[in-house]
């Protein structure tokens, strides 16, 4: 099976201070599964590293991303999300792992907008693309929950 997988996991540095967030256990899937990066921010055409982002307010038909600084990067967020997608679309992916509270890729919970580390409920924008499209989303925080047979 194939599995989208943010970048980042992987150990590509994609983060947005230029790092990584490799994830060793993740990692011991690629012996029987796909693992397919992407980093929808990139793909969007943010740089790395980057200025940090988080989605400062989320209504049913708009999403706002702004930079620490307040420069709205919603059309970044949107365009990278939909290339991922793509990718996904591409590669056969049936499920993705994503990065945790990331405004792109966190699911179930995410940073707040206020850059203060609180978190809240909700969705990053490629995770919400996704669950849109009923694919199971999962983050690393995850995996040991996750059944290996099951993935």
């Amino acid at each position: 099976m194939n599995i989208c997988v943010s970048a980042c996991l992987l150990g590509l540095c994609t983060k947005y201070d230029g790092g990584h967030n490799m994830c060793e256990e993740l990692l011991k899937l690629k012996e029987k599964h796909g693992l397919i990066p992407v980093c929808p921010e990139q793909m969007g055409g943010l740089s790395t590293p980057r200025e940090p982002s988080e989605i400062v307010s989320s209504d049913s038909d708009e999403i706002c991303v702004k930079t620490k600084n307040g420069k709205d990067v919603s059309r970044e967020f949107i365009h990278g999300a939909q290339i991922a997608m793509r990718v996904f679309e591409i590669c056969s992916c049936e499920m993705a792992i994503l990065k945790a509270r990331s405004p792109s890729c966190g699911s179930g919970i995410i940073y707040d907008g206020s850059f203060t580390g609180s978190k809240t409920k909700g969705d990053g924008v490629f995770a919400k693309m996704l669950k849109e499209k009923g694919v199971p989303v999962y983050t690393e925080e995850e995996l040991k929950s996750l059944e290996i047979s099951e993935v």
